[in-house]
């Protein structure tokens, strides 16, 4: 593997991860064990992370190089999983840029305001990402990884169209009607503004992938609610320009969405027209991975798709799901196993410990598990 645009101390180039589980298999490889990590494995279910973030706030918690290091880091220690994946906001770009945004215990991100206008989009745009204003983001990856050694972080950034639809809504929303509505009913606005969102979420990207990740992930958490025509208009042009700005450091990428076995092919398009050297398309807990890998070609590796509501069930149960999972993901290439969305905050952590106990105790995973 070459690596021409990263530097000679990032860890695929010196060969700290080049041959990890993780990274392996996100090339399509079969490594003696099946890899996994978890979305959200860093946060509200350990204790120790709500320990640490008393009394600071969530995007200020992103924003401290050393706490959101040790967060990172929390969940590697107590799992041991076979990657982190880098503790950070999908808002974390706009506030870096400028744009007024918090997040609203019990609720989620709140802007400042909606932007739903051609002129409130048109002062939005001229919000700047430096790389002056990514400098805790760089220091925090730099931090995470001297300590992770072999294991690998994984870069995180939020799709263009999910960070659009916050703009435009103004907060979340279940159906993001104000988003479809603008998309359609002013598009020249619409491709302006997810233009906008792509360029500083690739830039997010691609400032965690410099400082040392050895992969990359694209969350599309909204994606679901569009039709294939809309996405395939609306939100894979952008989801390609952000993706494009990691392509020429020949890591690998996954990109992911809830609500989106329908758009699994265009996710996948979205990977291969940006020019990811390696992609991966995550599969939520809906679609089996089986399934997945038939509706992707066969030719990419999947990521996923344990059901999180299961993280609750009798072990028995979950242990039955758990192989399964594995067995189906026999189907593609290559497999990381992962949840189908996030860890929800009520989650055991030693149930957590237990999953990846079980899937490194299985082997030949291309075999039924």
């Amino acid at each position: 593997m070459t690596f021409t645009a990263l530097s000679d101390n990032h860890p695929l180039v010196d060969g700290r991860t080049t041959n990890s589980s993780l990274v392996r298999a996100l090339r399509g490889e079969r490594p003696e064990t099946t890899p996994v990590w978890f979305m959200r494995q860093a946060g509200r279910s350990l204790p120790e992370y709500r320990e640490l973030r008393r009394g600071v706030g969530m995007l200020d918690s992103c924003l401290r190089p050393d706490m959101a290091s040790e967060i990172t880091l929390q969940p590697v220690r107590r799992h041991g999983v076979d990657a982190g994946i880098f503790f950070s906001d999908i808002v974390i770009p706009l506030r870096l840029a400028g744009v007024e945004v918090d997040i609203v215990p019990g609720v989620g991100p709140v802007m400042g305001q909606a932007y739903r206008t051609p002129a409130d989009v048109a002062r939005l745009v001229e919000h700047e990402l430096t790389p002056e204003s990514l400098a805790p983001v760089t220091e925090a990856v730099s931090l995470t990884v001297a300590a992770l050694g072999s294991t690998p972080l994984i870069g995180f950034a939020g799709a263009p169209f999910t960070l659009a639809a916050y703009l435009v809504e103004g907060r979340p929303s279940r159906d993001h009607l104000a988003a479809r509505t603008l998309m359609h009913a002013d598009p020249e606005s619409w491709a302006r503004l997810t233009a906008w969102t792509a360029q500083i979420t690739g830039a997010f990207l691609r400032a965690q992938v410099l400082a040392g990740a050895s992969a990359a992930q694209l969350f599309d958490s909204w994606a679901g609610s569009l039709s294939l025509e809309d996405y395939l208009a609306g939100a894979k042009p952008g989801s390609t320009v952000a993706l494009s700005q990691v392509s020429d450091l020949g890591v690998p990428a996954i990109h992911f969405g809830t609500g989106t076995g329908h758009l699994l092919g265009a996710m996948r398009d979205a990977l291969t027209e940006a020019g990811v050297t390696h992609p991966t398309v995550g599969v939520d807990y809906r679609t089996p991975l089986d399934e997945a890998a038939a509706a992707l070609g066969g030719y990419v590796p999947v990521q996923g798709n344990i059901d999180p509501a299961l993280l609750a069930a009798p072990w028995p149960v979950l242990e039955a799901h758990v192989r399964d999972v594995l067995r189906r993901g026999g189907a593609a290439p290559g497999h990381v196993v992962n949840l189908g969305h996030g860890v929800p905050p009520e989650t055991d952590p030693t149930v957590l410990t237990r999953v990846v106990e079980l899937v490194h105790s299985v082997r030949n995973v291309s075999e039924p598990a």
